[in-house]
């Protein structure tokens, strides 16, 4: 009678703890679900978040490009690169006299004066109608390149942008041509080691090549061998110019020394197929000048150069 009573206590006592152990079961499920419900809710909440970061960065870049993209007067030429018109003729002012065929909106060094008449005609013009037009300026380092593309552009001009990086220097000038605008976007590459590797970029898509060095110097004229075999690799259409830089000093050498060089140039000149020039940036001797040339040159403009073949006097050869 005794056995028969403490059997089914000790099944009721296992049947006790098997449903505690079950209830204990599931409120550990229901507290991971909950858990991994809080889960996916906090990563979909830092989603939400991040895309609205995204999303209000990317506004924010849009905005500032297309601010900068329509400065056509502020920006310097910049802002409305790439688009171009035909070159019309002469406007008539006063008594029927067209402006000067080639002025830049600055002073020249010709001192012919042409600038006024230029600047006052020009606020006319559509400002957004710029043509852009890039140089490239190579030659070793150390010969007045810099020098010389910071006296074209120069240091006070509203028409003047500047960008400098390692190895290359980049400056705008922008000038008034019968009623257009044309921004030159000049490159200058450094002539040492390092900066050969920009040669490709600074070469293409430049309307003229500009082969520099310094008369002072004539293992930098025979550099120049090197730097128009660079050049010709990535461009084969831009115009020639070959500059000898420093004239102020060439002018103090001994005539032999500069017979030789002035031969030697010429010769270099001839078998580019190139335009010799002489200048000087301190004293500001045929810079505005070979810009000109490259402007009439472009647009078949009725501006011609004489040649000069004097000795002691800055070279034109062509």
């Amino acid at each position: 009678m005794t056995t028969t009573t403490a059997a089914p206590a000790l099944n009721a006592a296992a049947v006790a703890q098997l449903c505690a152990g079950g209830a204990r079961r599931s409120r550990k499920a229901a507290s991971a679900g909950a858990a991994r419900v809080d889960l996916r809710w906090a990563r979909l909440l830092r989603l939400a978040v991040v895309s609205r970061v995204l999303r209000i960065v990317r506004d924010q870049l849009l905005a500032c490009s297309s601010c900068g993209g329509g400065g056509g007067a502020g920006g310097g030429g910049g802002g409305a690169r790439g688009r171009y018109r035909r070159l019309g003729p002469p406007a008539a002012h006063g008594h029927g006299h067209g402006p000067p065929v080639l002025c830049p909106v600055d002073r020249d060094d010709d001192g012919d004066g042409c600038a006024d008449a230029t600047a006052a005609g020009a606020d006319d013009d559509d400002v957004e109608d710029v043509v852009s037009l890039k140089v490239s300026l190579l030659g070793d380092c150390q010969i007045g390149k810099t020098s010389f593309m910071v006296k074209y552009v120069g240091d006070d001009g509203e028409e003047q942008n500047g960008l400098q990086m390692t190895g290359l220097n980049l400056m705008d000038k922008t000038m008034a041509v019968r009623g257009a605008r044309i921004a030159y976007s000049i490159w200058d590459v450094a002539g040492d080691n390092q900066s050969v590797d920009h040669v490709p970029i600074a070469c293409k898509d430049a309307v003229a090549i500009l082969y520099m060095f310094d008369l002072t110097s004539r293992c930098t004229l025979n550099n120049i061998v090197d730097w128009y075999e660079r050049a010709r690799k990535w461009n084969k259409t831009a115009i020639p110019i070959l500059i000898g830089t420093k004239f102020d000093d060439f002018a103090q050498l001994p005539l032999e020394m500069q017979w030789a060089i002035v031969n030697q140039a010429r010769a270099y000149a001839r078998a580019m197929k190139a335009t010799l020039f002489f200048s000087s940036a301190t004293h500001n001797i045929n810079v505005n000048k070979i810009f000109k040339f490259i402007t009439a040159k472009l647009f078949n403009l009725p501006w011609t150069v004489e040649r000069n073949l004097t000795i002691g006097e800055p070279i034109i050869d062509f």
